[in-house]
């Protein structure tokens, strides 16, 4: 009984308020759980902008729209689905990740939730529960689950030490140099081999081209 965790963002699909930055010319926006360790912190900056330039929920969703998976993603995604069940584990929200979900083939995913008013301004944000990547690992493995993750920032270094094993997937700099204690994965291939290392260390390698339900 095993299961995948991965983060969404910077794995998976391109970071989201980076792209949106890009679009709108606010650079203060290109700020991500990469450089501000603190959520909250993050959130709030992020809110306090979209106040200030005037930016709502469609403004947003209209850059979300021209964004693709990684190259490579939907490709990887499916090669997991083969071998493990798979969660994704994000500090996204449900509003901005619909798109691109459906593009990687409707995957499991646990975020968060925005509130939005009757103008479409981004008023708040509701965090599903707190330092909720390491407690999903945590509530899959008192199920009987063995838990591999992976993620490339401050916000999945917790899911990742929790994790039966934990990965960082082209991490920045920084990250790595705080979180030496956990492996570097350059590419899809080598979190591919990661993961398979991490099966066969756990005596499940027989089973590794099995389908896990």
């Amino acid at each position: 009984m095993e299961l995948v965790c991965l983060d969404l963002e910077g794995v998976l699909i391109p970071e989201i308020w980076i792209n949106v930055a890009e679009r709108t010319g606010i650079e203060e926006l290109r700020a991500t759980t990469r450089d501000i360790p603190d959520y909250n912190v993050l959130m709030k900056q992020r809110l306090g902008l979209l106040d200030v330039h005037g930016l709502g929920l469609l403004e947003i969703q209209a850059v979300i729209d021209t964004l693709e998976p990684m190259a490579g993603a939907i490709e990887f995604v499916s090669w997991l689905r083969q071998r493990y069940q798979l969660i994704i584990l994000s500090d996204t929200f449900y509003e901005f990740a619909a798109p691109l979900m459906k593009k990687l083939g409707s995957p499991t995913l646990f975020c968060h939730s925005l509130e939005v008013d009757g103008k479409g301004r981004v008023v708040n944000y509701h965090l599903r529960q707190p330092d909720q990547k390491r407690r999903a690992v945590e509530a899959f493995q008192a199920l009987n689950f063995q838990v591999y993750a992976a993620g490339d920032s401050y916000n999945d270094t917790s899911m990742l030490a929790a994790a039966n094993a934990g990965f960082l997937f082209c991490p920045p700099e920084n990250v790595i140099q705080e979180f030496p204690q956990f492996p570097v994965t350059r590419d899809y291939t080598e979190l591919q081999a990661a993961f398979a290392e991490a099966r066969s260390l756990s005596g499940l390698g027989a089973r590794s081209e099995e389908k896990p339900y």
